[in-house]
């Protein structure tokens, strides 16, 4: 199987491992903002997309002491 790196689109299971959550956490909090495409049964997370909600998902951490 190719690395997920080269690939334009990832599974659930692989989505939620590429972004460190767990399958529930992916299919509760994340999947649903995500964009999707069905190729059959099957569905598939863009990439990108996952890079997207990502960076939007991300917040800014106060380090000053």
């Amino acid at each position: 199987m190719p690395e997920a790196s080269t690939r334009l689109a990832l599974g659930a299971e692989e989505a939620a491992e590429a972004l460190g959550v767990s399958r529930d956490t992916f299919d509760e909090h994340v999947a649903p903002e995500l964009r999707k495409v069905r190729a059959g049964r099957r569905v598939l997370y863009p990439v990108r997309e996952l890079e997207r909600w990502l960076e939007q998902s991300a917040t800014r951490v106060d380090v000053r002491a």
